[in-house]
């Protein structure tokens, strides 16, 4: 299946992964790989103009942009319907139109919550958490180990959860089709209290799925360890597994002091959205994950960049083309090293790193990178 075939993958120090993906349908008997490109010009996270910084989808009905369609005559004549009544008519007659090997999907991508970890990095700094405090389950007040949300997370679920049940009774949002998660509890959790318990239509319910590879960028950090898969379905027992997931988390590394490259989780990210565009028929789709894992995501899929806080959430209309392919592959280095401290650091500089006590760490400095779980 497709998590023990990547896990075989992600488990060499080096991997050689074939870029083609399987077959679309069963009506495609030559190997291709997929082609994903974002439509723009539909939401407002598309514009150049749009501050991430500044952003709130909750305010700005998911930054669906208020515009005609070619279609608003066939299907609105008398202008009574409303904007993503619109819209969705518009995406399911490109699907109606589009040719076998030619797809669209709207991806609802959501970040988590803040967790624990988010709230320690941001008192220790990101130098410190890095290098020392990141790997440890917790510092004996608080565990970040697989975090949980804060008091400040579940907030921003309830907020996300007010969002949909109001745009889906007045501004009519297309409800998804199919939910995924990260099999991270701060995502699963984000995912369950936006959506579980919300008026949905019958044909469309809450049905999560967990996927392991929409994790996080799998660091060293004891917060990008998942928890075992017996652990997870007694905590959110609605949830279902791919197949294939494993009951132990046998991705992460930290223990080792390896982290995942960035050519690595692109090309899992590949993957998943490979498997997803190929398996699952629905338009409308709903990914709960995390502010690193949606960056490579919306590159991936060619979107431009736009960085998400905790609790915000960004749609992407994405057209997938398959295309005949050879057999090409490419040789990465799947995990690497990352330095750490075996102390608290003399310092921690933003921007600068943290440095290491001389006798606690054979690296002296710690060059850190922010971190965006």
């Amino acid at each position: 299946m497709l998590v023990t075939s990547a896990l075989a993958l992600l488990s060499l120090g080096s991997a050689t992964l074939a870029l083609e993906s399987s077959k679309w349908t069963q009506a495609h008997e030559y190997k291709s790989t997929i082609n994903y490109t974002t439509i723009s010009g539909f939401f407002l996270q598309d514009d150049v103009a749009t501050d991430p910084k500044t952003f709130d989808y909750t305010t700005v009905n998911y930054g669906l942009i208020n515009r005609t369609y070619p279609t608003d005559r066939a299907f609105d004549r008398y202008g009574k319907k409303t904007q993503w009544e619109r819209f969705e008519y518009y995406v399911n007659t490109l699907n109606r139109n589009a040719d076998k090997d030619t797809q669209y999907k709207v991806l609802f991508m959501a970040r988590h919550g803040e967790g624990y970890h988010n709230a320690a990095e941001s008192y220790y700094g990101t130098p410190a958490w890095n290098c020392y405090w990141g790997p440890l389950d917790g510092n004996g007040t608080v565990v970040w180990r697989d975090a949980k949300l804060t008091e400040a997370g579940l907030a921003q679920c309830t907020k996300a959860h007010n969002f949909w049940k109001n745009a889906l009774a007045v501004e009519k949002i297309p409800a998804p089709q199919t939910y995924y998660s990260s099999p991270l509890v701060r995502s699963a959790t984000t995912a369950n209290l936006t959506f579980g318990s919300l008026p949905l239509p019958k044909t469309r319910p809450f049905k999560p799925t967990v996927k392991e590879l929409l994790r996080e960028g799998i660091s060293i950090r004891s917060c990008d360890e998942r928890s075992s898969k017996t652990a997870l379905k007694a905590l959110l027992p609605a949830f279902r597994f791919e197949d294939g997931f494993t009951e132990m988390d046998e991705l992460w590394r930290g223990a080792d002091d390896e982290g995942e490259t960035s050519d690595a989780q692109r090309r899992r990210t590949k993957i998943v959205f490979d498997d997803i565009f190929t398996h699952d028929d629905s338009t409308w789709i709903s990914l709960t994950t995390h502010s690193g894992q949606i960056s490579v995501s919306l590159s991936v899929l060619g979107h431009r960049a736009f960085s998400l806080s905790t609790g915000q959430a960004i749609p992407v209309l994405v057209k997938a083309q398959k295309i005949r392919a050879g057999t090409p592959t490419t040789t990465i280095v799947s995990f690497t090293t990352e330095p750490t401290c075996l102390a608290p650091p003399v310092t921690s500089i933003s921007g600068q790193g943290c440095v290491c006590s001389s006798a606690t760490s054979t690296l002296a400095t710690v060059t850190a990178t922010a971190t965006v779980t």
